[in-house]
């Protein structure tokens, strides 16, 4: 009986040492919702798990409102960091709110403070024995009169490319792939992938309501089928503990 359940102990600690966990930080786009059952919006994030075998975790870190600077300096990295251990991965997707200008709370300089913010996140990742993926900002519904999707993001994208090819981090542009699906959905269509509804015609919305940046559960599925069918192209040998666990 003894050596029954050592062995017992030595398979359960085996199995546990198995586990890959996937941290994803970013913002309300990526986030887990409350009360998923009623709530119509998902993040991307919040749906990612069942795309992976029971030895992936996803540990969706992704706070709505929160900036690269926000989430720095309100310690939610820190936290993140001190949780790292070898082969962990890091999935970053920042950019809509470091755009905001007014708020000097998460406003950032694309070209600098993003920039370095971005690096911080490989290297600290890095030190840890973990792997970094960088992803740009998904696109927003914004459809011109014309039916042309015009991009919102600014510089941010650009800045993620380049700190991506800079320091040959794993990286998926989200913000062109996101363009496709919107595109391929068109003007009228596309917004079944985001927040648009009467007043009524939903139980959650007891108003009108219209977002073009945060995704239905449709958007958010879409989104995580893109990022998981990206993982798989990458060629890249540091991906392929996660390439293993994708169902």
């Amino acid at each position: 009986m003894k050596y029954k359940l050592i062995i017992i102990c030595l398979i359960s600690t085996i199995c546990f040492a198995q586990k890959t966990t996937v941290y994803t930080i970013g913002d309300s786009t990526m986030a887990n919702k409350k009360d998923p059952d009623r709530n119509p919006e998902h993040g991307w994030a919040q749906v990612l798990q069942p795309f992976f075998k029971d030895n992936i975790v996803v540990e969706n870190k992704a706070v709505n409102g929160r900036s690269t600077k926000s989430f720095i300096n309100e310690k939610r990295w820190d936290s993140i960091y001190k949780k790292l251990k070898k082969g962990d991965y890091v999935f970053i997707e920042f950019g809509h709110n470091d755009e905001k200008i007014e708020d000097s709370t998460r406003y950032t300089n694309p070209h600098t403070s993003y920039r370095y913010n971005l690096i911080k996140f490989v290297k600290e990742s890095r030190e840890k024995g973990a792997i970094p993926i960088l992803l740009t900002s998904i696109a927003r519904r914004n459809f011109n009169e014309k039916g042309v999707l015009v991009p919102t993001h600014g510089e941010y994208p650009l800045e993620t490319r380049l700190v991506a090819q800079e320091y040959k981090v794993p990286f998926i542009d989200l913000e062109y792939l996101t363009e496709l699906l919107e595109q391929s959905y068109g003007p009228e269509k596309s917004k079944q992938l985001h927040l648009h509804f009467k007043a009524g015609e939903n139980a959650y919305y007891d108003k009108d309501k219209a977002d073009d940046t945060h995704l239905s559960l449709l958007g958010a599925t879409k989104i995580a089928q893109i990022v998981v069918d990206q993982i798989k192209t990458i060629q890249d040998s540091s991906l392929e503990k996660l390439k293993t666990g994708i169902k």
